[in-house]
């Protein structure tokens, strides 16, 4: 299995240029711009109880990180 690291540094097994690895079609957003509120989102922390983003961190400030980590 060859891994190639394309132009934006990620590495993947499928070639460059698959359909796979490409970037979202134009037009498209991809997500909320810095500083804008994220929409509501409740999902289960590591114990298994449900987080409310909004409501359970009570106003203060939050850093949400999307990490990337694999070609579907």
């Amino acid at each position: 299995m060859t891994i190639e690291r394309d132009a934006l540094g990620f590495d993947a097994p499928a070639p460059i240029g698959h359909p796979g690895r490409s970037g979202l079609p134009a037009g498209r957003t991809t997500g909320p711009e810095i500083g804008e509120p994220l929409p509501g989102l409740r999902l289960p922390d590591r114990d298994g109880r449900i987080v409310d983003l909004h409501a359970d961190r009570g106003g203060a400030p939050a850093v949400v990180v999307f990490f990337r980590s694999a070609v579907w």
